[in-house]
């Protein structure tokens, strides 16, 4: 079991993600309205918004709508209030799945959600029902390029990442969720800009699925993640290197 086992998940489908470039900038420019609405626009003083930041500037938003966004949080210029909705449930063969909302319509979302989870097999649950399953954390992610193992391991522990690991696909880094945004900072003056930084959820165990639940399940994550109030996607599956080559053939 390779890489896609590991916490990431569902980040294997990145030229996919590409596609949907004008999706994923409209969902941060959403979670930086939201942070910069509900605490200061200054993000030295609000670790959220400092957050919603690294994880835009990770996907190369340009800083014009960053700022654009945060503006609009701030000044009140958007009457429309976010509510923040996690959904916990079941896919096929007893994955356990966490979807994180921002909605503007609690029920327009909840009947989405649910019949997809119900559409593909799974079984919406209880909020807390898996996220116990799961620890929250600050991921940061690196080409392998951006350096070497010894010296990301360093520089990666030096700016207080908790755990580093360091494969053939690149570097990955984890931290406390209040220390992203310190560890992306310094970790981007000694490399750059990461391929990614965010809050993610790592499972404590992991499920491994056959070829035809992986594929099932594969369409249920396809679906939450093009839902528009979606934000984020974590589950806890595992499926072997020769299992995700067919899939993906």
């Amino acid at each position: 079991m390779a890489g896609h086992s590991k916490f990431k998940n569902i980040m294997h489908r990145k030229g996919a993600q590409d596609a949907k470039r004008a999706k994923v900038f409209a969902k941060h420019i959403r979670e930086l309205t939201v942070a910069a609405k509900t605490g200061m626009p200054d993000p030295d003083m609000n670790p959220r918004l400092r957050t919603a930041i690294a994880a835009a500037k990770a996907v190369n938003m340009p800083k014009d709508n960053m700022e654009r966004a945060i503006k609009k949080g701030a000044g009140g210029g958007d009457d429309t209030n976010f509510d923040e909705v996690r959904y916990e449930g079941y896919g096929p063969g007893g994955v356990a799945i966490i979807v994180e909302t921002l909605t503007d319509n609690r029920n327009r979302t909840a009947a989405e959600v649910r019949s997809a989870f119900t559409k593909y097999g799974g079984n919406l649950g209880e909020t807390g029902s898996v996220g116990f399953m799961f620890d929250q954390l600050g991921f940061i992610e690196y080409l392998p390029a951006a350096a070497n193992a010894d010296d990301m391991f360093e520089a990666a522990l030096e700016a207080g990442a908790s755990d580093v690991e360091t494969t053939e696909d690149g570097h990955e880094i984890l931290c406390a969720v209040e220390d992203l945004g310190v560890v992306r900072d310094a970790l981007e003056v000694k490399f750059g800009a990461p391929e990614d930084a965010r809050l993610d959820w790592k499972p404590q165990t992991t499920t491994e699925l056959d070829e035809d639940k992986a594929m099932t399940l594969l369409k249920l994550l396809d679906v939450l993640e093009d839902n528009d109030d979606v934000q984020r996607v974590a589950s806890n599956f595992e499926v072997s290197d020769e299992v995700m080559e067919r899939l993906s053939a």
